[in-house]
């Protein structure tokens, strides 16, 4: 071999060299043009970026924000744009983010994992937004608007007792609407929102629209005389009090004197258990039942004897006054004769009214709003709270307050306030009267209905002679119409 021939090694060595020297500089530039851009697996806000320059990805990241969110109330769709709330992206910060997770890495160990094919672990920048909540509920209150079917409320019918069913509504929940598409706002894709649309009850009448209903009826029935009704929610404490003459209003501050007659009977119970104490003896229970449930007047009178053979109706008259009730009193017994047992005859807010006069009992009487208080007390009583218990907290407990209760729903005559509630509702009541002439008729009761229990308490008065029949069905479409308000009908 001549020693100056060519050197296939040493040219191929070079060649190689040359070679490697080459994919160096190829696989560097390669790496170069790669690193300019987002790194692989990388997203921001959800959104895949990886190999997008920095001005695609943020392109990609707004066209896929700016898609409009599909919203569905029922099978209504409405496309909410994001502008039109206020969306706005923070892509300032978040492509700095991007930037940081593309350049973080030094460049030469970068470009050795690049030769070795080694994925660096994907990263994800979180959404970076805000939007304007009042300008989302302004657009919700809109959709509301267009779409909601409201409630048809459940109106009186003028001149009956009867109510028009409502029917239940459709609306939409505008808080928790808002909470989920604020939700859905924060996600790039499947920006869809069925919004909460909730069933809405009619609304019922209110207090006033029955106190029109009743005195509308008054007015159809041609009832020329006095009528006082006290009418009390027990569940809330809403109340109607009005006293109606002639077709007119008249103040009912103070209320209006009437002769209590046998409503009185409701005050004897309660100061009769003020003095003794459960278990009665036969014989109270007895005369007790015969009062409430007969409406006898000798129990009455032999009650009022067993607190006191001489004062027994003042011991009542006393415990109706320590319960606040100014115009209620009993000062003579029921039997002959029809004298006061002590002193003269009170003087009461009630009966010191000179603009109307029902000539009641100087001996006996009360008016619609207090037999109705009395009523609301014996109620909460046996619940363990209100005046009663209050006023007499050793001597009258929630046990006796409910035998009298008990005792009075036992009193069934089927007509006046019993006669406008279904068969089978429980009235606790005490009816009163006069005769000879029938110039007043009372009912004064607690109505326990699905709807809420309430105190009804009716007070007529009539210069001429009432005739009972139209009277105590007037009664009872008053008490009817009543009984509605608290259990209106619904399609």
């Amino acid at each position: 071999m001549r020693r100056g021939g060519p050197n296939v090694l040493r040219w191929a060595s070079l060649g190689l060299l040359l070679a490697a020297v080459a994919l160096f500089f190829y696989e560097l530039v390669a790496f170069s043009r790669r690193r300019a851009r987002m790194p692989g697996g990388l997203t921001i806000a959800g959104v895949p970026v990886s190999g997008l320059s920095q001005s695609g990805a943020l392109e990609q990241v707004l066209q896929t924000y700016s898609t409009p969110v599909e919203v569905f109330y029922g099978d209504q769709l409405i496309l909410l744009m994001p502008a039109s709330i206020g969306f706005r992206l923070d892509t300032e910060v978040m492509l700095a983010a991007a930037e940081l997770e593309r350049t973080g890495t030094d460049f030469w160990s970068g470009f050795w994992d690049f030769l070795w094919n080694r994925a660096g672990e994907a990263a994800s920048i979180p959404l970076r937004a805000e939007y304007s909540p009042a300008q989302l509920e302004a657009v919700l209150i809109d959709i509301a608007a267009r779409y909601d079917q409201p409630p048809i409320p459940v109106d009186p019918i003028p001149g009956s007792p009867n109510f028009s069913p409502g029917k239940p509504g459709r609306v939409l929940d505008i808080s928790r609407a808002a909470e989920l598409i604020g939700e859905i706002l924060q996600i790039p894709y499947n920006r869809r929102v069925n919004l909460p649309v909730v069933a809405d009850a009619p609304p019922k009448p209110t207090m006033e629209t029955l106190e029109v209903l009743l005195k509308q009826n008054i007015d159809i029935v041609g009832f020329d005389g006095l009528i006082v009704i006290y009418l009390v929610n027990l569940r809330n404490g809403d109340e109607i009090h009005f006293a109606y003459f002639g077709n007119n209003d008249i103040q009912v501050d103070p209320d209006i004197a009437f002769s209590a007659a046998s409503t009185i009977k409701i005050g004897i119970a309660t100061a009769f258990f003020r003095f003794f104490d459960q278990p009665l003896d036969q014989e109270a229970d007895r005369l007790l039942s015969e009062m409430l449930t007969l409406s006898g007047n000798d129990p009455a009178d032999w009650l009022m004897e067993r607190m006191d053979r001489e004062m027994g109706p003042i011991l009542v008259t006393e415990t109706l006054e320590e319960l606040g009730l100014e115009s209620s009193y009993i000062i003579a017994w029921y039997h002959p004769p029809a004298v006061p047992v002590s002193g003269g005859y009170p003087q009461t807010p009630g009966n010191r009214r000179t603009d109307i006069n029902t000539n009641p009992d100087i001996l006996n009487q009360t008016t619609a709003s207090e037999v109705g208080m009395l009523l609301s007390d014996l109620y909460h009583c046996t619940r363990g709270g209100g005046t009663l218990i209050a006023v007499f907290p050793d001597q009258i407990s929630r046990d006796e307050c409910s035998v009298i209760l008990d005792l009075m729903s036992q009193n069934k005559i089927g007509v006046l306030i019993e006669a406008g509630v279904p068969e089978g509702t429980r009235v606790a009541h005490k009816h009163g009267w006069t005769s000879s002439p029938l110039d007043m008729v009372s009912d004064a009761g607690i109505v326990f209905s699905p709807g809420g229990d309430y105190v009804l308490s009716l007070f007529l008065w009539n210069e001429q002679e009432m005739i009972w029949d139209p009277t105590s069905k007037l009664v009872a479409g008053l008490s009817q119409a009543v009984y509605n308000y608290f259990n209106p009908p619904i399609e």
